[in-house]
């Protein structure tokens, strides 16, 4: 007779990511997955991202499902389906995740959770913990909440603003009952302590106090081994771009009117490097279309190129690639540059030169290896760009060097040691 089936492994240490997920564009998504990868090099033999339904995220800006790269085998990917259906008109997706989550939690595997974004990722998990104590159990779940730029620059500071205090404390509420709590950058944190501050004086709570003891910092966890792409994949990338190295300007994020790709394209005209470098803008956004038109509407608009399908291998070499990286990052109401994660991916793929503003978590991230502009600031952006242009090749490479070195603490494997460390 033919052996049965052998019994499934066990799993032995489980990592579980709560977050908005690829193909979602933003720069904890990517962090997601760097965790999810560090966590199978250190060990976790059990690692899971919980995130959306592709059809609860179709407002939010994406790449093409066939630009995004696979999981390494290990890393399992869930998107719960929603609970209910038309008659339940908000919740539902939250409701297949917290459902989820409970089944997991329940598995009796020592777990270590984590939440990127507070909104609504660490209420989830904390409802799916109280679900689990209402079923009798003690699930052996430790759970750590990372608290990133909108979570607070627009989720709790716009409640704060409208005075809906009872959405600000939820958000607080949730993030500190977590095991461990942290934030992207020491901007961010100050952020939180300001908003807790605030609450604070209307509900008469002492969140700031607990932020202030509790509130640690995590950076976010980035793919250092993917920097500094070989000679033959950055030579087929711009070939196939009808892009020359060291010959164009980059900019490659989401655009969003934030990200002051407006101030790039009016300094990019007023430089007299745009005779001699393209302007290339890779990303897509709200701001697209209005950008599109800006740019057309210069005297150099032939001169600059809009790429709206750029993979997460192809950004290695555009960046490595160019002759400078701009982010004339602005603040806005509604978001603050928090840290700066693709600042961070350019400085590990070498290149040239990152221009940029010292708003929000940006000079954290950037250290002192970037030339740094006003914010909307076009001339300064223009005299930057000419400043790329006067470099020698080896006062390039020294400056790439550099932001190298400082790039590599950001590296995903120490972050996720430190993230666990003494748990």
């Amino acid at each position: 007779m033919p052996n049965p089936d052998p019994a499934p492994v066990r799993p032995t240490r489980r990592l579980v990511i709560v977050v908005r997920a690829d193909p979602v564009i933003c720069g904890h998504s990517g962090e997601a997955r760097n965790l999810a990868e560090a966590a199978l090099l250190a060990g976790f033999d059990d690692v899971r991202i919980v995130t959306w339904p592709l059809e609860a995220i179709q407002q939010l800006p994406r790449k093409p499902l066939h630009s995004v790269l696979p999981y390494s085998p290990g890393i399992v990917v869930e998107r719960p389906a929603p609970v209910g259906d038309y008659k339940v008109p908000d919740g539902r997706f939250t409701a297949g995740m917290v459902g989820r989550l409970v089944e997991l939690f329940c598995e009796d595997v020592p777990t270590v959770c984590v939440s990127l974004y507070l909104t609504p990722h660490a209420s989830v998990v904390m409802e799916a913990l109280s679900v689990c104590r209402a079923l009798g159990r003690d699930p052996d779940v430790t759970t750590i909440a990372e608290a990133v730029g909108s979570d607070i620059t627009n989720v709790v500071r716009s409640c704060v603003e409208e005075g809906r205090f009872g959405a600000a404390a939820h958000v607080f509420a949730s993030y500190l009952g977590h095991d461990r709590c942290v934030a992207v950058s020491e901007y961010t944190r100050g952020c939180i302590i300001d908003a807790a501050e605030q609450v604070d004086a209307t509900w008469g709570t002492s969140f700031a106090a607990t932020c202030r003891e509790r509130v640690g910092i995590s950076y976010p966890a980035i793919d250092a081994g993917s920097g500094e792409p070989d000679e033959a994949a950055v030579g087929a990338t711009l070939a196939l771009r009808g892009l020359e190295r060291d010959g164009y300007v980059l900019f490659l994020s989401r655009l969003s009117p934030e990200k002051g790709v407006d101030d790039l394209i009016e300094g990019y005209a007023r430089s007299a490097a745009h005779s001699e470098l393209r302007l290339v803008i890779a990303g897509t956004g709200p701001a697209l279309d209005e950008m599109r038109a800006r740019a057309a509407a210069t005297a150099v608009g032939g001169r600059i190129t809009f790429l709206d399908d750029v993979d997460d291998a192809e950004k290695w070499s555009l960046m490595a690639g160019c002759a400078a990286f701009v982010l004339p990052s602005k603040p806005k109401p509604e978001f603050v540059e928090t840290f700066g994660i693709s600042l961070v991916e350019k400085m590990l793929a070498g290149g040239g030169p990152v221009i940029t503003t010292a708003t929000g978590g940006i000079p954290e991230a950037v250290g002192d290896t970037a030339i740094v502009i006003p914010v909307s600031d076009p001339d300064a952006i223009a005299a930057g760009l000419d400043e790329v242009v006067a470099l020698d090749d080896a006062e390039r490479r020294a400056r790439a060097d550099k932001a190298r070195s400082h790039a590599m603490q950001f590296d995903r494997t120490r972050v996720f040691e430190r993230l666990l460390a003494g748990l």
